[in-house]
């Protein structure tokens, strides 16, 4: 099978183009790339394939072989492929995700694409659509009990389900016992991702991300997405607000008029590859 590993702020996955392969079992493949000692290492699985819906589709697996609907840093990087590897000349796309279709602005450095801004749409915070269980119709500083702790949640989709959590030391916290519990935590019926976010001062904050399904990633696109619309819904910043991530920096502006988020940030082709694949 032939592939393309990329990565948008170090959340990297392994691409394949589906205009050209054929990929029969993703789920189990997923595991098998994502592997980082015996495969070839990422946090998941992404096929490009056509769709008659939008230009393209993006069908998208976690490392543990779980679907997943959407991912803002994946999809900066399907941009960048179907542009660069002369799938369209278009710098204005709209890609098919699980969580509808997004559309994309291109930014094209030396012919090749350096940095994209998507159109997420609107957050989500009704509880049951999230989902979320819980007695009120929405979840804000709502206080959960993890590892012996107290906790204020605050539930937001764009997409997929993902609980916020501010915190005064994003470096100190203990994700991976933390994160887990979250995961998986009843009042998740699809489980979800746990963004933990100190806020630096108005205009800009620190974030962690426990991904359902990879564990922590150096980044998360609709993470930072929900998480700036957490900090606004909060009262804690204002609505144009640079995300520091551990693998770089995202811009996220939140449109009140059309109240819609924009994400920018860059993608970037690590290297294109063969694998052989004994299942």
């Amino acid at each position: 099978m032939k592939f393309t590993k990329m990565q948008g702020c170090g959340n990297d996955y392994v691409y394949v183009n589906c205009f050209i392969e054929k990929v029969d079992n993703p789920e189990e493949i997923a595991k098998i790339v994502s592997d980082r000692h015996f495969g070839i290492g990422s946090d998941g699985l992404i096929l490009i394939k056509p769709t008659d819906k939008a230009d393209f589709y993006m069908d998208m697996y976690n490392s543990d072989g779980s679907k997943s609907q959407m991912c803002g840093n994946g999809i900066r990087c399907v941009a960048k492929y179907v542009y660069d590897y002369g799938l369209t000349d278009k710098l204005n796309i709209s890609i098919e995700t699980g969580a509808g279709i997004k559309y994309l602005d291109l930014k094209v450095k030396e012919n090749k694409v350096s940095e994209v801004t998507v159109d997420m749409g609107s957050p989500i915070t009704k509880a049951s659509m999230i989902p979320v269980i819980s007695d009120s119709q929405e979840v804000i500083a709502k206080p959960v009990n993890a590892a012996g702790a107290e906790y204020l949640v605050t539930c937001v989709s764009m997409g997929n389900p993902h609980a916020i959590i501010f915190v005064d030391d994003t470096k100190n916290i203990d994700i991976e016992k933390v994160g887990p519990l979250f995961e998986h935590h009843s009042m998740f019926p699809e489980r979800t991702n746990t963004e933990f976010i100190h806020v630096v001062d108005k205009s800009t904050i620190d974030m962690r991300v426990w991904e359902r399904g990879s564990g922590e990633t150096l980044a998360c696109g609709t993470g930072a997405c929900a998480s700036v619309y957490a900090c606004i819904w909060n009262g804690f910043t204002e609505d144009n607000v640079t995300v520091r991530l551990l693998g770089g920096e995202l811009k996220i502006k939140y449109d009140r008029e059309k109240n819609t988020i924009f994400m920018t940030g860059p993608a970037v082709t690590v290297f294109d590859g063969e694998i052989n694949l004994n299942i």
